[in-house]
């Protein structure tokens, strides 16, 4: 037999509960930390979700562009043949004709919508892309003149664009610099280079022939037409070291969010880190335009497109590159499509297809008062 010792209480009494923890992250976000390598951050269902249903809409579509074609192909047989397995015939035509160009779409479309997502988030403007301030105007301008004036010195259309992009960048970075740069200085000026580019692209389409002038008009408007393994390489190369180092950027592009004295109280080197993004940036639309020509807005909508379906407050650097490719294959099949015997420049769709979206972004900002 034990001895049980029982408490008890006045009537009335109230017993002390202790004080529930309230969650620091709202409901149904997790966190999560890694120990290789040491990286932690709070893990948002509806952005994984997103990206998850954007990929395989990327893929289904990817997969019905190498169906199309002189030569039609099933859509089982197209997915065999990227495996290597099936007819002889199908994985010649599918892998040595037709896969160029549908990783020119999908790599150039990622990379447009990653680099629109930086820009937009580092300016913290939605207008902010590569369209607007300059840069894809600058590549047209170097590749414009290469053809018409014969400055090409061996090069080809991918180096000049690549050049003209990387120069443009330059010229609107050393122009916004006064003891730093904002976001603000860098889309003035970017503006600005765009037109000086567009008038000078203009200019030499005027003083060519018309055989340069077409050709130069080809490139221009955005076209995925003949596209090689020459073209679909350096891009691939180039988003294998872009794309991880612009997801490692995203912790500091966060900090930018806050305002440029926030981000240096917590510590954030804001010029370094605007720096880094900016070329980060430039690399991204620089060889993306060198394979795909300046295709229309995409750089601009893909990235506002993400972030209202994800329902973040900064556009979503993953699900912006799957917005951009998205958007760049399923334009390409429309301009193969939509008038039967002709295949129309991607560029033409995108521009007629951004085009509202850019009024709706001006006619948004305008109503909340940061629209000038």
């Amino acid at each position: 037999m034990t001895d049980s010792t029982t408490t008890t209480r006045p009537p009335g009494s109230v017993t002390e509960q202790p004080d529930p923890v309230p969650s620091p992250l709202p409901s149904g976000f997790r966190a999560y930390r890694l120990t290789m390598p040491p990286v932690s951050g709070i893990l948002r269902p509806r952005p994984v979700v997103l990206c998850l249903v954007l990929g395989v809409g990327t893929f289904l579509l990817f997969c019905w562009g190498l169906t199309i074609g002189d030569y039609p192909i099933a859509f089982a047989d197209v997915v065999r043949a990227l495996g290597g397995s099936g007819d002889p015939g199908t994985v010649l035509v599918v892998q040595d004709l037709r896969l160029p160009r549908a990783l020119v779409g999908l790599l150039a479309g990622t990379a447009f919508g990653v680099s629109g997502a930086l820009f937009q988030t580092m300016t913290r403007n939605p207008l902010a892309s590569p369209d607007m301030i300059g840069l894809t105007q600058g590549a047209g301008t170097a590749v414009v003149a290469g053809i018409v004036l014969g400055w090409d010195g061996g090069l080809g259309t991918q180096s000049l664009g690549l050049l003209g992009a990387l120069a443009t960048a330059l010229l609107v970075y050393l122009l916004a610099w006064r003891r730093g740069t904002t976001g603000y200085r860098i889309i003035l000026v970017g503006i600005g280079v765009s037109w000086m580019c567009a008038s000078a692209t203009d200019y030499l389409m005027a003083k060519g022939g018309r055989f340069e002038a077409q050709a130069a008009l080809g490139w221009l408007v955005g076209n995925l037409n003949g596209r090689t393994w020459g073209e679909t390489r350096p891009l691939a190369v180039a988003l294998a070291v872009l794309l991880p180092t612009a997801l490692l950027l995203g912790r500091l592009l966060r900090t930018l969010q806050l305002g440029d004295d926030i981000a240096t109280g917590l510590g954030t080197r804001v010029q370094s880190v605007r720096l880094a993004v900016l070329l980060t940036g430039v690399g991204l639309i620089a060889f993306a335009t060198a394979a795909a020509g300046p295709v229309a807005f995409v750089a601009l909508a893909a990235p506002q497109i993400a972030q209202r379906l994800a329902r973040t407050a900064w556009p979503p650097t993953v699900a912006s590159g799957l917005t951009g490719a998205l958007v760049v294959l399923g334009g390409d099949l429309i301009a193969r499509t939509l008038v039967p015997g002709t295949e129309l420049p991607v560029g033409i769709v995108t521009g007629v297809l951004g085009a509202p979206i850019l009024l709706w972004l001006l006619v948004r900002a305008n109503r909340a008062g940061s629209g000038g």
